[in-house]
């Protein structure tokens, strides 16, 4: 049986920031939200600022535009 889908929410996003910023890589991103590695791939280039840091306010502002 497929996994369900999970969208991410903005306290998904937070705990993305403080883990990516803390150096952590992504599988251990995706196990701690619960969700697919490519998931965590796609949103580090979502919300990522001109230094390449993943900012949860930049990723939750692109679900908007």
């Amino acid at each position: 049986m497929r996994k369900q889908y999970k969208k991410l929410t903005y306290a998904d996003r937070q705990i993305i920031e403080r883990m990516s910023a803390a150096g952590k890589p992504p599988k251990a991103i995706a196990t701690e939200t619960g969700v697919h590695i490519a998931t965590i791939y796609r949103e580090l280039q979502r919300g990522a600022d001109a230094e390449g840091r993943y900012k949860a306010e930049l990723a939750q502002q692109a679900l908007f535009c």
